[in-house]
């Protein structure tokens, strides 16, 4: 996969990145999703997510709700709803976030490093996380909330 702009070039390798998991255009999940691996979203997340690996929303792709990631992401598409509320999606990134060009952000975007490409539109607030931050999303998915339903779509 490669997205390219005048300037920049970003490949991406699925097997690599372990993207064991996708979210096929077309389709929407709702609800409580662990994802063990990588997972490529194509199409619509909404809920509490877990995605323990990279995670890459490509374009087009839409995710929503409280996601905490283990690895890094890839947002090429939107994280939260058009003209949504910054606090009604927040994703926490333990790695690096990666916002493309066609990358469209009206939540609330938490990662320890963040790296714009020339046109990525973040509406919504953005935090780096330093070491020894608390990640609150993913505390809240840890302590008392009913741990979330395993998840391999295909």
């Amino acid at each position: 996969m490669t997205l390219k702009s005048s300037k920049d070039t970003l490949t991406l390798d699925p097997v690599a990145m372990q993207l064991v998991n996708r979210v096929a255009s077309g389709c929407l999940l709702r609800g409580q999703l662990r994802f063990e691996g990588g997972l490529l979203v194509q199409g619509e997340l909404d809920g509490d997510l877990q995605v323990e690996g990279c995670l890459v929303v490509w374009s087009g792709g839409v995710v929503r709700g409280r996601i905490s990631v283990t690895g890094d992401l890839y947002l090429f598409g939107r994280l939260g709803a058009a003209g949504g509320r910054a606090e009604d999606s927040v994703l926490e990134c333990q790695g690096m976030a990666y916002v493309s060009h066609t990358g469209v952000s009206t939540g609330t975007l938490m990662a320890r490093r963040l790296q714009l490409y020339d046109g990525a539109d973040l509406q919504g607030p953005f935090k780096t996380l330093k070491r020894g931050d608390n990640l609150p999303v993913l505390q809240q998915l840890q302590a008392g909330r009913p741990s979330p339903a395993k998840g391999r779509p295909t």
